[in-house]
């Protein structure tokens, strides 16, 4: 008699088990994200099984960051890569740029109806225009002042570590130094406009619809899902908004400074009074005429508050603010303490409202 025919249903349950497991698990939606803000609002309308990673390091800045080599391999296996543009990230400008990333690069600046499904292979010759008045405005910040330099790299050690061979014209994106913020040139990265655009809720909606769009039309996830997050989102977002509205109205005339101008599209949508920003360019040190001119700013003022980021030195502002009345606030513009949750866009949302409310 064959025994091998009287197996115990058992075994052979568990021999189909141990096959099963030994095949290859389907590989989850491998998406990545320049910056955390941006990781909050794939987050928030992708489903649980998309991974979800960002690309500038804790303490690091989009301005001057460089890639690690298996950051180079988590862009290269990615199904989708989210930035804002080479006016903020200018360390992947020319990278994105690359056939292999064609149909995969979705810059979210100027384009939120998602329309371009292609690296912008077109902003070489805008990087390079960039980058040469970056070399310009570099040379002329030299000139008016070296003493500060040292002073105003204030990054983490392992950001420090990654950008020892950066160079001036990729950290550069902003215009002349300038503190009046009503200046259209003081929000100019090279395109005309402010491209902070993830601290403005609405212009944050905007993406989360085209980032909801390119996750939809990938093979690998449920579009119906996605649009259900996607509602959910807005709904939450459009009462988080209205709570921090109201909770910011006793400080609509109070004097705010900001480090640099990515708190301006904040302080505009809400209706704050932002008098000046200290530096457009957060990569280069201020001249000693730039300084004169934003502590003059700050006398005049009479009683203010700086919104300082953790990104940066504070060594320099704190000097030049001595003797002052002036009242300091921090605020993160990359949400590095936020958790990457589907609520997580609110929370940096109100992360920035109580900075503000420290102001009182």
């Amino acid at each position: 008699m064959n025994t091998q025919l009287r197996l115990p249903h058992a075994v052979f349950m568990t021999g189909l088990i141990t096959l099963a497991a030994a095949l290859p698990a389907a590989a989850d939606t491998q998406i990545v994200t320049s910056i955390k803000p941006l990781e909050l609002l794939v987050r928030a309308v992708a489903t649980d099984d998309v991974t979800v990673t960002s690309l500038v390091a804790p303490g690091g800045s989009p301005h001057n960051y460089t890639l690690r080599p298996s950051q180079r391999r988590a862009l290269e296996q990615a199904d989708a890569i989210f930035w804002v543009g080479p006016e903020v990230e200018s360390f992947l400008t020319r990278l994105l740029a690359n056939n292999e990333f064609s149909g995969r690069t979705h810059q979210l600046m100027g384009q939120t109806d998602n329309r371009n499904e292609e690296a912008p292979h077109a902003d070489d010759d805008q990087s390079r225009e960039h980058n040469d008045h970056q070399q310009h405005q570099a040379d002329e910040e030299k000139h008016n002042d070296h003493s500060d330099e040292e002073n105003h790299n204030g990054h983490s050690d392992e950001d420090e570590h990654n950008n020892h061979t950066g160079k001036k014209e990729e950290h550069s994106d902003h215009g002349d130094e300038h503190t009046q913020p009503n200046d259209e040139h003081n929000h100019d990265h090279g395109t005309g406009d402010d491209p902070h655009i993830w601290v403005d809720p609405q212009q944050a909606l905007e993406m989360a619809h085209a980032i909801a769009q390119t996750l939809s039309k990938l093979d690998s996830t449920n579009a119906q899902a996605i649009q259900q997050n996607l509602e959910a989102f807005e709904q939450r977002l459009n009462a988080r908004e209205a709570s921090i509205r109201e909770q910011l109205e006793p400080l609509q005339n109070r004097t705010l400074f900001s480090y640099h101008s990515a708190f301006t599209r904040f302080a505009e949508h809400y209706g704050l009074q932002l008098q000046g920003v200290l530096t457009l360019n957060p990569a280069l040190s201020p001249g000693a005429k730039h300084i004169a001119e934003v502590q003059n700013q700050l006398q005049q003022a009479g009683s203010a508050c700086l919104l300082t980021e953790p990104q940066f030195n504070t060594q320099w502002w704190t000097s030049i603010t001595e003797g002052l009345d002036i009242t300091f606030s921090t605020w993160d513009p990359l949400a590095t303490d936020i958790p990457a949750t589907p609520e997580g866009y609110e929370q940096f949302q109100q992360s920035i409202a109580d900075a503000v409310l420290n102001c009182r």
